[in-house]
């Protein structure tokens, strides 16, 4: 009996391993130019939370200094292009794709392209 305890604990820890293997294989990663857009850590908030939302992004961060956010994503349910839409429809420009116009005027005015980077 302790033999087969010890043989289902063994296989159930191997399907563990089989099954983070394989969802780790899903993940991609892309780093996306957010432009003059993002300048403060409001601006962070938001772009992260948009994303948060956009189904297949497992994470994401964004470097208010560099500009840069960083999405790691499971390519089997979104691209690079939804995910620069997503940006864009929170009213930030992404990589070529320019922010959503309504989406921009609801930004907080230090959010603003005009703005400095600021904390």
């Amino acid at each position: 009996m302790k033999t087969l305890k010890n043989v289902l604990s063994g296989v159930a820890a191997i399907l563990i391993f089989i099954t983070t293997s394989v969802k780790a294989q899903d993940s991609t990663v892309v780093e996306l130019k957010v432009k003059t857009s993002s300048v403060c850590g409001m601006c962070k908030e938001t772009i992260e939370e948009a994303l948060a939302f956009e189904k297949g992004v497992k994470r994401s961060s964004l470097d208010v200094k560099s500009q840069i956010v960083t999405v790691t994503y499971n390519s089997k349910k979104t691209t690079p292009e939804k995910i620069r839409l997503a940006i864009s429809n929170s009213g930030y420009d992404a990589d070529d794709i320019p922010a959503n116009p309504k989406a921009y005027k609801r930004l907080n005015d230090c959010c603003k392209k005009d703005k400095a980077i600021h904390e």
